[in-house]
This record gives structure tokens, C-alpha cells and sequence, in this order.
């Protein structure tokens, strides 16, 4: 694990900025560093050890030197891999996971990638060729970032400020990203809140030589076999097979593995089989004020976290905070988002990454991507209309966040939109026209409806229930739960894993209908109960789907009210850019105490956009 940066191109560069570039991902790699140079390329590293403590420097060079590679991650599969190339004569001089990578190209070329089972950002320098190759893994787990100087010149980097040290990237702020940002508290990729910098999308790679920069797709070949013409029992027993593999495999490491554990039946599936694979296994859960959040109920569930701690005999850390506990961690929350991040359950992972690192744990498991891959939203309970009764259909804007309106009505206000609305108004946060009284309406010049991000996922024809749980997979999992995990266990130098993430996990649950999902009765993850029902308790099975919660309604009315206040002064950041409209600061204290609906993250989202500027406006 480590955090890559580098540069292919002609030009001049003044030696000490690789340097630079490297030490902006110190807190992805506090273990060790490397560079290597070769002509118009140079690349460098910082390494977070955690597979062959001893041998795992990089970069990784062929002994002919003709390949060498920078990567991020682990492959979980590297054991198969390396029998299989050591069969056709190669030698490895480390037990490191990663080395197999240049190997396998070798063997396979750029068709490498689709054989990885595991996080991974790569980059690889053919030095014959004087080809740089990208890759960033299947779920998209790891991120990898590049600025584009001129044809076949680029600019790579783990993280955003990675690059900001090589001049002559464009800087100028994306406004289209960040008219997006609120409707869905981060910047969809593959834009970043920079003009000039992309994120690569997950299961591509960029390839970057004399004849310029193209990027290519490569397949999830994982788990193929099609579950059709299966029974349910075989479906719960494939269920079964695939995540406990998963969570297995996941189990890599040469230094001690922890587990977030909430209480929950995602985080308990993922503790419980790691427990039963492991000699020791210490959990960890946030104890948050006992607060009663009109979304998810009371916000506190650390005691059942610790009752299931103590079933499978794990070492438990319960972590206790406030609104002020983090409300001290919001500069560390924004400066390791990256850019604009508002997704609140971050500040848990902080919490919970800050506490392992403290006890000595570099890798956590995380049960995020069970609620998108076996379908556990609230909502998904009503994706299919059943039950429905005709009721009046309300005035306003209404999403599945209307919380002040009777469900009937919300649900009825729903069917009725188009279904581009429809995606965001089930999930996501911000609508166009509460954005609008945000932001100035110069800033808001000529910009596109955030709603062109649900457009064509299924083509023209109308989405099924199974269609939006998918929509959820495809853009909502690796853009917000993926990349809360990795950053904010990155902040303080922890790995993250997501079982749910593994590629044979997501293309079993692109197999799943609709009623292996919900149950006739409206039970959430059906297929993935049963699956683990003889190895959990009674109660974490019947327990109802809870989430990471972030009562930040409650705390922006609060103990976060002044952070309100400073987001929208006369002389704060947003408006000294001017970007907000005359009227923002009344209208986000109206919407604040909005008794028919959250607007919590909206807010958070211009608190958090303030803050980034503060530190990155030029």
C-alpha cells in the first residue's frame, strides 16, 4: 500500500519537484519512499507496509530494467498468480503482492489488469517503449488522479494535491463540479474540482506514449456463471460462498487486522467471518450522542456493536464523541477529502482510523457496499410500487428526504417525476432550485443540470426496480462509500478493505433480481439474511437497516451553528469568489429549519466548499 506520483513529458522540471509531489502523499505511505527517473519520465512513491515488511520497496524494476512500476494497493489474488508465473520460469526476489504486476505483463500486456483481484492505482514505464501505462482497479477503490500537458504528456498522482506542485496545470476551479457537489456531497468523476485535472475512471487504463494519451476500458471477468435457472437455496449458498471468500482473501497481511464493527448485519457478516480466520481481531464503533435523527432513529448503537464483539470474541474499542469531537477533526475531514467533500458518516471512519492506528492496527474491514450490492436502503423497500394506494401528490420539491410529509404522499410525489428526477430524488441531496438560491447566479452562468448524471445509464428504456438499485452500484458506491473509506482511513495511515467491493462480489449481485433483494414482506437484503442467518445472532438478523449516522441537521441548528454563520459572511471565502447569491444566508436558515425536510447536507456541503477555498483559492 502507498500513494504513487509522477510525470511523462518533454519539458523541463526542476528536480525538486518529484520531491514535492511524493511527500504530498506522506500520510498514504509513512513507511518508506522511492523515485526512479528514466529520460522524459520520473516517478516516485510513499510506502504504507503491510505485505513482506521487509522487501516491499519500490518501485518494482524487471532485472533487464525494461518495466518498472509504481502501484497502490493490494492483490488479494497475487498467491495464484505467482504460482502461475513462477511455473513459466519467473523468479520473484519479495513475497510482495504487487510483484507479480510487471511479470504479468509480460504474459498478458495490457489485458493484465483484468486478472487482479484487488484495490489497486498502477503505473507502469515500459522503458523500451517509452510507454506509461495507468490503471485504476474494478470497484474503484483506490483513486488515481492525471493532468494531461499536451499529447502522450502527463501528470499522475494518488491524490489532487499530489500534482498541484508541477506548474502548468491548469488550476482553475471547475464550476460544473462544483455545481454538483451539493446535489451529491462529492464531485462526480471523472471531473475534480479542477480544470485541468481528471480522475481515471475505475477498470481503465490510460495509456500515454509517442502517438499520445488514450484510455481503454477492461473487463470485471470475475464469478461469470449465471445464476439463472438456480433455486433460491442455491442462490443463498452462492451468496454465501462468494462474500465469505471475499472477506477471506481480504484477511492479506503481515501486521494486525481490525474490523469496524457498527452493531448491524454488514459490519457483523464482515467481523464474524474475519474472527473465525484470525487468531485475534480487534473491532472498533463510534459511540455518538444519543440523539433521535427523524432518518434513521436514535443515532447511538455501540451496545450492540459490543454485544456482537463479545459473541465472537473479539477485542472491542468503543470510541465516544460529540458534535464538538468533530467539530476539532472538520479541518482534517476537508484537507483530506481532497477537494470538496461533504459526506458527514465520514467523520466516524476518522474516529474509528485514528483509534486502530493508536492501538497498533494498519488494516481495517469495512462492511460498506452489502446495502448496494444485496439491496439495504430504506427505499429500495418501495422501488416497485407494490402496495401503493392513490393518495394527493404534494406541492414542492419532494425527495425520499421529505421526512415532515406522510410517506404516502413522498411515495406518490416520486412515481410521478420523470426518472432522471426520480434517481436523485430517492437517494441524493441538493435540487437544482435550492442550489440555485445558494449560489450567485454569475457562478450558475451557462452550467448543466446535475441531473445529467442519470441520463442514459439504461439507455431510453425505463428503469426497473433492479435498474436503480444498480444505478445505486454503478455510481453512488465507489464515488461516496468507496471514496469515504479510502480517504478518511488514509488520514491517518490505515488501509481500508471492502469485501463488498471484490469484483466476484459485484458481478454475483448483477445476477441478483429484484425479490432476492427485497422479500415479498419488504425485508432488505433478503438473500444476504439468509445467507449468514446460522451464523449471526437473532438479533443483529432482525435488526432494521440503521447507517453510519451523522445527526448533522441537529448539530448545524446547534453546536455547528456558527459554522454556518462564517459560511455565508460578507467576507467568507465563497463570497469573496463570488459565488454566492445575494440572498444565500436567509435562505440556507430557511431551509435549516425546514420542518418537511432535511437540508442538513446541503448546508454541509457549503460549509465544507467554504472551507476548501480557504486553504486552495488562488
Amino acid at each position: 500500500m502507498c500513494g504513487i506520483a509522477g510525470y511523462k513529458t518533454s519539458r523541463w522540471v526542476d528536480d525538486a519537484v518529484l520531491p514535492r509531489m511524493v511527500e504530498a502523499l506522506h500520510h498514504r505511505g509513512p513507511d518508506g519512499a522511492g523515485f526512479f527517473r528514466d529520460g522524459d519520465f520520473a516517478g516516485g512513491m510513499r510506502r504504507l507496509a503491510i505485505v513482506d515488511l521487509a522487501h516491499g520497496e519500490q518501485p518494482f524494476r524487471t532485472e533487464d530494467g525494461t518495466i518498472t512500476m509504481f502501484y497502490n494497493g493490494e492483490i488479494y489474488n497475487y498467491r495464484e498468480l505467482r504460482q502461475r508465473l513462477e511455473a513459466k520460469g519467473y523468479r520473484f526476489r519479495s513475497n510482495c503482492d504487487g510483484e507479480v504486476i510487471p511479470f504479468l505483463y509480460r504474459e498478458h500486456g495490457e489485458k493484465l489488469f483484468e486478472l487482479l483481484d484487488g484495490m489497486f492505482a498502477v503505473g507502469l514505464w515500459i522503458a523500451s517503449e517509452q510507454k506509461l501505462i495507468l490503471a485504476r482497479d474494478i470497484p474503484g477503490e483506490k483513486p488515481l488522479h492525471y493532468a494531461e500537458l499536451a499529447p502522450g504528456e502527463i501528470v499522475f498522482g494518488s491524490e489532487i494535491e499530489a500534482l498541484k506542485p508541477f506548474l502548468g496545470i491548469d488550476l482553475s476551479l471547475d464550476r460544473q463540479a462544483l455545481w454538483d457537489f451539493p446535489t451529491f456531497l462529492w464531485i462526480p468523476e471523472p471531473r475534480t474540482v479542477y480544470r485541468g485535472i481528471k480522475a481515471l475512471p475505475r477498470s481503465h487504463i490510460l495509456i500515454a506514449d509517442a502517438k499520445g494519451s488514450r484510455l481503454q476500458r477492461f473487463e470485471n471477468k470475475f464469478n461469470l456463471a449465471p445464476l439463472c435457472g438456480r433455486d433460491d437455496a442455491d442462490v443463498v449458498a452462492e451468496t454465501q460462498r462468494v462474500v465469505e471468500e471475499a472477506v477471506k482473501s481480504r484477511l492479506l497481511s503481515d501486521v494486525p487486522v481490525g474490523s469496524f464493527l457498527s452493531g448491524g448485519l454488514d459490519s457483523s457478516i464482515v467481523a464474524t467471518i474475519s474472527a473465525k480466520h484470525l487468531s485475534t481481531l480487534d473491532t472498533f464503533s463510534v459511540g455518538f450522542e444519543d440523539i433521535d435523527d427523524p432518518y434513521h432513529g436514535r443515532a447511538d448503537e455501540s451496545q450492540a456493536a459490543a454485544d456482537t464483539a463479545a459473541r465472537i470474541g473479539a477485542r472491542h474499542h468503543t470510541i465516544r464523541v460529540t458534535g464538538r469531537t468533530f467539530k476539532d477533526e472538520i479541518d482534517r475531514f476537508c484537507r483530506h477529502g481532497d477537494q470538496p467533500f461533504a459526506v458527514s458518516s465520514g467523520f466516524g471512519i476518522l474516529a474509528v482510523s485514528k483509534a486502530a492506528r493508536e492501538a497498533g492496527i494498519k488494516v481495517l474491514m469495512t462492511g460498506d457496499g452489502a446495502d448496494e450490492m444485496f439491496g439495504g436502503y430504506s427505499w429500495y423497500a418501495h422501488l416497485d410500487g407494490r402496495g401503493r394506494s392513490p393518495v394527493p401528490i404534494p406541492e414542492g420539491i419532494i425527495s425520499f428526504q421529505n421526512f415532515g410529509i406522510a410517506l404516502p404522499e413522498r411515495l406518490a410525489a416520486l412515481d410521478a417525476l420523470p426518472q432522471a428526477e426520480r434517481a436523485w430524488a430517492w437517494h441524493y441531496y441538493a435540487h437544482e432550485t435550492e442550489k440555485a438560491a445558494l449560489f450567485s447566479q454569475d457562478f450558475r452562468e451557462g452550467l448543466s443540470s446535475s441531473l445529467c448524471h442519470f441520463a442514459g445509464f439504461r439507455g431510453d428504456r425505463p428503469w426497473g426496480a433492479v435498474d436503480f438499485v444498480a444505478q445505486d452500484r454503478d455510481l453512488y458506491f465507489p464515488q461516496e462509500m468507496l471514496r469515504k473509506c479510502d480517504r478518511m482511513t488514509m488520514a491517518y495511515s490505515v488501509e481500508g478493505r471492502v469485501p463488498f467491493a471484490a469484483p466476484a462480489v459485484l458481478s454475483h449481485a448483477d445476477k441478483l433480481s429484484f425479490a432476492h433483494m427485497v422479500a415479498p414482506d419488504g425485508t432488505l437484503k433478503h438473500v444476504l439474511r439468509k445467507a449468514f442467518s446460522d451464523v449471526l445472532s437473532q438479533e443483529v438478523l432482525a435488526r432494521p437497516k440503521h447507517g453510519f449516522n451523522v445527526p448533522i441537521d441537529h448539530w448545524l441548528k446547534n453546536d455547528w451553528a456558527d459554522l454556518v454563520e462564517d459560511t455565508f459572511r460578507q467576507d467568507s471565502a465563497l463570497n469573496r469568489e463570488g459565488m454566492l447569491a445575494p440572498g444565500a444566508a436567509l435562505a440556507a436558515k430557511t431551509m435549516l429549519h425546514d420542518k418537511k425536510r432535511l437540508h442538513g447536507h446541503t448546508i454541509f456541503c457549503m460549509i465544507m466548499l467554504n472551507k476548501w477555498l480557504e486553504t486552495n483559492a488562488h
